[in-house]
């Protein structure tokens, strides 16, 4: 060891801090752990003198209680005399009066000397990297791989898996300090400084208890404002620790991607919350209203959709009326061979109202199912689930809810039922984001790249243009399924055209109209109008006539690949680089990739190895000077964040009204484990495994 490292009588201190650090430093290259031990203070309470000793001193005190003892803890005293003294009664600065080299134990090697408690610390570089690492949901385990191979092995890392383990202890004990109410609204005020257009509003009941809260971002309503024609909405439960239903708005993008509007926490499935939720939701996104929502069949979200928005259309999910039909018509579904095709003609087949209405009266005799209370209640609703009654509204291809179902899926690979409120906020973000980072490769591949066509035409070659790629490949499939359609003129009147159009081997016909003058076409099956691209019925009349271009009035920009291109709407979002946190994480990474490179490079030669042991030791003398000036330079500021959290507790400002918060209104505590519970065709698939055609039929018309 230098012996610059080794304490002498007469070394001088500017602070105790800086003694213990120093003789720390000397125990680490010896091979043994110091603590602090007797002192004395001057009148005025300045520290007088004060005594390092190894961690072995003296003996065990003797329990009391040791007779009821089975297993003791191992001896670590063994009255070990090794120390060192400061004292400053002389001068202004602590001076060494005493130092004890000999131990009366053996001491260790250094690549064991980690393992000592005085040499185990966590520096605020690997505080922030962990911090990163728990919102991002690394497992403790690989979180520690991954610094220890930044060190260049676990020895060098610093600490031992069990502080890292108590330090995200005693982080999450601080937060359970600070409360469910004051950890989650410093969060929400929190995401409202980073982004100013952040939107979260707040329902208390009678006792001021907190029981709804709705968030989104700007960047929700920036999507929202181009995607937000039709929203599929759904709650979930098992998400958190306190068992609240959770509920998404979501939506499709223009890579046919699933996107967030806006999320709930909700007390509980009523009217009155939904009636909250929705008039929330629409101020949030400056009194816009969706075009078409698609729910399951929930009572209490109707009653409120038709208080609220009167003027959406609500659609009931198709996959739910399955799951139900399967309930209830379980006998029908394995009794008779054809009643899957003939329900399902219902759902989705018919064009016109009365050949629906006579369709389902003949389904009803002949399978004796006129009495059934089940398919009466639903046919008082079929505005909300027959295709008939849907067509002319736009809904962007979607009949389920199945995007919230699969949203709800994937927020189990991010959150469990265990969270409490703060970590459910914090990692449901983590789905947020990877859901936006799945856009933007999806932009880059529809800028970048040109998809390959089946066949080269120049109707194709536009939409390749106009469309992302996953856009092109729906207008594709319907251009091939045109190819095989049979077309029969119908007559002509004026400019205007009339066709009727047979697809591939079915045996009714859809009529489509053609004006010449502006190349208005028009089908009967509506699906220009309910998924916003042209059929392949439209498609056969328009390559009759000859269009090679898509005509302008069926270009639904909501498709298109420049929806965003010119757009002048900002998230406004505070870029992370300006958070400190994330400087002192790129500054540590890149310290560590240097120092790795003169570590690999040093230790192969002698004279290489001493060059950078001095280099370094100067540089880390240079090093604590700096932070040292930086420390006399600053004013010193004294911040109690349970001050902080208290006034969260009580007072919230939102829409310039002070409300009074008590806290979060609780529900009972969830027993169990995440999973999500089985619905009724899943219960029925579960229990009779289907063995004939007609059963297959069902489960392949539903998925």
């Amino acid at each position: 060891m230098q012996k610059k490292l080794v304490p002498e009588i007469g070394m001088e201190f500017e602070t105790e801090e800086e003694a213990f650090k120093f003789y720390n430093a000397y125990a680490y290259g010896v091979g043994f752990s110091i603590r602090r031990s007797k002192f004395h203070k001057e009148k005025c309470g300045k520290l007088r003198d004060r005594l390092f000793v190894c961690s072995a001193e003296g003996k065990r005190e003797k329990n009391k209680c040791d007779g009821s003892v089975k297993s003791h803890r191992a001896e670590t005293r063994f009255g070990c005399l090794a120390r060192m003294k400061i004292s400053c009664r002389l001068n202004d600065k602590y001076c060494v009066t005493e130092f004890v080299p000999e131990h009366t134990h053996v001491t260790s090697s250094p690549c064991k000397t980690h393992f000592f408690r005085s040499h185990r610390n966590m520096s605020l570089a690997q505080i922030v990297e962990a911090d990163m690492a728990d919102s991002s949901g690394i497992a403790p385990k690989a979180t520690l791989e991954l610094l220890s191979r930044q060190a260049g092995g676990r020895q060098n890392l610093g600490f031992i898996p069990v502080d890292y383990k108590n330090y995200l202890r005693s982080k999450r004990t601080r937060e359970m300090r600070v409360g469910d109410t004051g950890g989650l609204l410093e969060y929400l005020q929190q995401m409202q400084l980073n982004d100013p257009n952040f939107f979260y509003a707040i329902q208390v009941d009678e006792d001021d208890m907190i029981t709804n809260i709705f968030w989104a971002d700007a960047r929700m309503m920036v999507d929202y404002d181009y995607f937000g024609d039709v929203v599929c909405f759904d709650t979930t439960y098992r998400k958190n620790k306190e068992g609240r239903p959770f509920a998404m708005f979501v939506g499709v993008n223009n890579h046919r991607q699933t996107v967030v509007f806006g999320a709930a926490l909700l007390y509980a499935e009523t009217a009155d919350t939904f009636i909250w939720l929705f008039d929330t939701f629409v101020k949030a996104m400056s009194g816009k209203k969706p075009i078409s929502i698609l729910t399951d069949q929930d009572a209490a979200m109707a009653k409120a959709l038709l208080s609220e928005w009167p003027e959406t259309c609500h659609r009931l999910c198709i996959w739910h009326i399955y799951q139900n039909a399967a309930k209830h018509l379980s006998n029908a579904f394995e009794k008779f061979k054809n009643f899957t095709k003939d329900f399902g003609r219902c759902i989705y087949d018919y064009e016109d109202e009365d050949d629906f209405i006579n369709a389902w009266n003949n389904m009803l005799e002949k399978y004796n199912l006129k009495d059934n209370d089940w398919l009466r209640r639903l046919f008082n609703i079929k505005e909300q689930w027959a295709l008939v009654y849907g067509r002319q509204t736009f809904c962007a291809d979607i009949t389920t809810t199945q995007r919230s179902e699969s949203m709800n899926s994937a927020l189990k690979k991010y959150v469990s039922y265990k969270y409490d409120l703060l970590r459910f906020f914090q990692h449901f973000q983590r789905l947020v984001e990877d859901r936006r980072y799945q856009e933007l490769k999806a932009e880059f591949r529809a800028s970048q790249s040109s998809p390959a066509l089946s066949f080269p035409v120049e109707i194709l070659k536009h939409a390749s243009n106009i469309y992302t790629p996953e856009v092109f490949k729906l207008f594709q499939d319907e251009l091939c399924k045109a190819h095989d359609c049979v077309l029969k003129f119908n007559g002509e009147i004026g400019s205007i055209s009339k066709y009727e159009v047979i697809p591939h081997k079915k045996y009714w016909h859809h009529t489509v109209t053609f004006d010449s003058i502006d190349n208005t076409v028009l089908c009967s099956c509506k699906k220009y109008e309910f998924a916003g691209i042209l059929c392949a019925h439209a498609l056969k009349v328009l390559s009759t006539r000859n269009i090679k271009n898509i005509p302008a009035q069926y270009i639904l920009k909501r498709w298109t690949k420049n929806i965003k291109a010119k757009s002048t709407k900002s998230t406004c979002n505070v870029s992370s680089e300006n958070d400190s946190k994330v400087e002192i994480v790129r500054r540590y990474r890149e310290l560590c990739r240097l120092h790795t490179q003169l570590a690999t490079r040093a230790s192969e030669s002698k004279d290489a190895y001493e060059t950078a042991i001095l280099g370094l030791n100067n540089t880390l003398r240079d090093v604590d000077a700096c932070l040292k000036k930086k420390a006399s330079q600053e004013p010193t500021q004294v911040i109690s964040k349970t001050t902080s959290a208290s006034k969260l507790n009580e007072y919230i400002c939102i829409d310039d009204d002070i409300i009074k918060v008590r806290g979060i209104k609780t529900k009972t505590k969830v027993v169990g484990n995440s999973k999500r519970p089985k619905n009724a065709l899943e219960k029925l698939t579960k229990k009779k495994k289907p063995r004939n055609k007609e059963e297959c039929a069902l489960l392949e018309q539903v998925f």
